[in-house]
């Protein structure tokens, strides 16, 4: 018999201290880069994007991959190249930790289209109100001290 997964994950990071630094402009760049780490590692991506201080990322994980490796991966490969290339200018890596949530196949366009509507949505919600509601939505215990 055949192995048959669908793992849909959900991921989220910031860059080191949560500097307002991903400007819009350059964001494409970005995006189009991890896509192509994505795709390298037989991930298929459903939607990314942004503002200026995180990323979303919904994509398939292959079943080879563990999350935490990918989303390393995607954290050094994506930062050495930002520096290279000077995309964002104040730049001085990724925060340690990022959000990772599962979710059913039956969520997925609901996803696509909240992670597509990041901008309108920050107009109203803060990065942290928004992380601390998708904790609590996924049943995620944290301690506020480490949201900083």
């Amino acid at each position: 018999m055949s192995s048959y997964i669908q793992s849909i994950h959900h991921i989220i990071f910031t860059p080191y201290k949560r500097q307002p630094i991903l400007t819009k402009e350059k964001r494409p760049e970005l995006f189009k880069y991890v896509t192509g780490i994505l795709k390298e590692k037989k991930c298929h991506l459903y939607q990314i994007n942004g503002v200026e201080d995180h990323i979303h990322i919904l994509t398939h994980i292959h079943p080879t991959v563990a999350l935490s490796n990918l989303v390393k991966d995607i954290k050094i490969a994506s930062g050495k190249m930002i520096k290279k290339e000077g995309l964002f200018k104040k730049f001085q890596g990724w925060q340690n930790g990022y959000g990772g949530f599962t979710h059913s196949f039956k969520e997925k366009e609901r996803l696509v289209l909240y992670i597509i509507k990041q901008e309108e949505h920050h107009k109203k919600v803060s990065f942290l109100e928004e992380f601390i509601r998708i904790l609590e939505e996924n049943g995620v215990e944290y301690d506020p001290k480490y949201l900083d």
